[in-house]
């Protein structure tokens, strides 16, 4: 089993920056890939960005590439998500996940983190 705990939430003006920080504990040498996804009010769940734990390749959707930098720290077991140039739609609740495969569901979930931007 893996844990993981996410901080750094809270709420920004437009055009500002926030980092949310994901700690990892238990079985974390199971982990092949770590990353983001963001639940706004009224919508679906969505895929931010990830990170391969071992070769540190990030992926990222479309609407924050170029603004958001996902990031790992093997030794700490953390990950990272630094959000620049928010936008008021990027408000969310963020989620920490974890897979133990290249491909499939994520078998680990964060408790989630709020982040709200303000026009």
């Amino acid at each position: 089993q893996v844990q993981l705990v996410e901080s750094g939430g809270g709420l920004v003006q437009a055009g500002g920056s926030l980092r949310l920080s994901c700690a990892a504990s238990g079985r974390t040498d199971s982990i092949y890939i770590m990353g983001w996804f963001r639940q706004a009010p009224g919508k679906e769940r969505e895929f931010v960005a990830t990170i391969t734990w071992r070769g540190g390749v990030g992926y990222y959707a479309e609407s924050v590439q170029g603004r958001f930098t996902v990031s790992r720290d093997n030794a700490e077991n953390t990950a990272a998500l630094q959000m620049n140039s928010l936008k008021p739609e990027d408000t969310a609740v963020y989620y920490c996940v974890a897979r133990r495969t290249i491909v499939g569901r994520y078998d680990y979930w964060g408790q989630g983190t709020q982040v709200t931007v303000s026009s």
